[in-house]
């Protein structure tokens, strides 16, 4: 009988790693959201780092984070780094493309809980008085990132995150307008 246990998990671990393995490399989440003020409102929010904590998911899941901040205030080669607990982990952003009121471009590096690197993006597409907002993000998944995939929604934790966000981002700057 034991040993059909162990013949059982021995073929359980192998299909796991083959499913994780045939996993796809590339990853993407989009969340779009629609924002009723300017674009260059909604805009200055997301490009300047020292007011994430008034709109950010993730602020919210651990007010006692650390944020550090370097370079340029916002716009091209701003930088946050922030520690936290195990929700938010420890890692960096830094802006690596501003072209005001339509496109923002972010370099995402992630220590903790997981090292990755991946990019973030806004666009921001004004009309009829409105603001419509996509947040993206993408990268590669290693075969742990693979394997985590097989176990848990990346897609849909990240993208509630991303949906919170920009409910909150649209709170904050509708109140201003």
């Amino acid at each position: 009988m034991f040993d059909i246990i162990l013949i059982l998990a021995a073929i359980f671990i192998i299909l796991f790693f083959i499913a994780a393995a045939m996993r796809p490399s590339d990853f993407r989440v989009t969340r779009t959201g629609t924002i009723s003020a300017p674009a260059s409102a909604v805009f200055e929010h997301v490009n300047d780092l020292q007011k994430w904590d008034a709109w950010s998911p993730w602020a919210k899941l651990d007010p006692e984070a650390k944020n550090d901040f370097e370079g340029p205030a916002s716009g091209t080669g701003a930088i946050m780094r922030w520690a936290g607990n195990s929700k938010v982990g420890q890692g960096s952003m830094t802006i690596t493309e501003s072209r005001p009121d339509e496109f923002i471009s972010f370099k995402l590096e992630f220590l903790k809980p997981f090292a990755a690197t991946n990019t973030a993006e806004f666009s921001f597409n004004y009309e009829n008085g409105q603001t419509t907002v996509t947040w993206s993000m993408y990268g590669k998944n290693d075969f742990k990132g693979k394997a985590i995939g097989l176990i848990m929604n990346c897609e849909k934790m990240v993208g509630g995150q991303f949906e919170k966000g920009l409910a909150t981002l649209k709170s904050v700057v509708e109140a201003r307008a």
